[in-house]
């Protein structure tokens, strides 16, 4: 299955704060907070929610396309990824702006308070997606993930003209949209991925009911933290995974991302919703048991192990043979 995934790619900057971002705010004096926060410790990692899905779907040993735009400082990035199986042919390469920054700070209950630089990320919305699939030879799927908006508008609606299979991953960039965007992110899509604030704000913005989203989306894919995942479709009975058990929580950053890539390789492997989202819980987990959203490695021994132990043998057998 051939996949390209479009989307934001940037380096990390995360921090950690040692206390409670809730203990530092005052109810009615949240109108003129002013704070700076004395971290602890700052490190630097590669991400953007594109490079760390094709990571993660490379790690499971698929060849995913990466399509965004980054600036002259890629060649480092761009080596890691290619080394770990992703293919960075038709990555954008700006001549005047530097590579998106992701600055994030976490505190000791995983909350987060983060900003994001767009740079050469703006560059984006001029990809064309029909070259890409006529270098690789056609694209079985095409994942929008968060990335410059009218980027996102322009392959979700070239997918829409050509034909091409589309997840719809809008993600943190709703936050900015009309309801009218958003109908042009998801219209049309065979997936739509959300977290469940997500799914609501998509909701109130695009005034759609569930089953009014359900008749422009073939599946709607939702994310529930602590609860697992929710899988609903036109035709198909509700479908809830629980998470996959965790060794020790190290960094929240990136897990989102992990589900993803794990899902779609499920998929691409002619797995069913149930066994891919169990697969995408566990990459997840992987991920949250690292620093940073590329530091993981999946070892099909391990992996296949961990599987059994969070969803059973079954589980664990059917995965194993696509892990090699």
């Amino acid at each position: 299955m051939k996949i390209a995934v479009t989307g934001s790619i940037a380096t990390d900057h995360l921090m950690h704060f040692p206390g409670r971002f809730a203990d530092q705010f005052i109810a009615d004096q949240l109108h003129k907070v002013s704070l700076s926060f004395l971290v602890d410790e700052l490190v630097l990692r590669r991400g953007g929610v594109a490079a760390n899905i094709a990571f993660g779907m490379a790690q499971l040993g698929l060849r995913p396309v990466l399509l965004g735009a980054v600036g002259a400082d890629f060649d480092d990035y761009r080596s890691w990824l290619e080394r770990h199986g992703v293919d960075c042919a038709s990555v954008h390469v700006s001549e005047v702006a530097h590579t998106a920054r992701f600055v994030c700070t976490t505190d000791t209950e995983m909350c987060q308070i983060a900003s994001f630089y767009a740079g050469a990320m703006s560059e984006a919305r001029n990809i064309e997606l029909a070259p890409v699939a006529d270098r690789v030879g056609g694209l079985d799927l095409v994942l929008v993930s968060a990335n410059d908006p009218a980027a996102m508008q322009r392959h979700s609606e070239e997918c829409r003209q050509r034909g091409y299979a589309f997840a719809a991953d809008p993600s943190q960039q709703l936050a900015r949209m009309k309801g009218s965007d958003v109908l042009g992110l998801i219209d049309g899509a065979d997936y739509l991925l959300t977290n469940d604030y997500e799914k609501s704000l998509l909701q109130s913005k695009a005034k759609l009911t569930d089953d009014q989203l359900l008749e422009r989306v073939k599946i709607r894919v939702t994310t529930l933290g602590k609860d697992g995942v929710e899988i609903a479709g036109r035709d198909i009975e509700r479908i809830h995974v629980p998470i996959a058990r965790e060794l020790q929580a190290a960094d929240p950053t990136g897990v989102g991302d992990g589900f993803r890539a794990g899902f779609f390789a499920g998929l691409s492997w002619g797995l069913s919703l149930e066994r891919s989202a169990q697969i995408g819980s566990l990459l997840a987990t992987l991920v949250l048991e690292t620093v940073g959203t590329q530091e993981y490695e999946v070892r099909a021994d391990l992996f296949v192990k961990r599987l059994a132990e969070s969803y059973g043998d079954e589980a664990a057998e059917e995965v194993r043979q696509h892990l090699g």
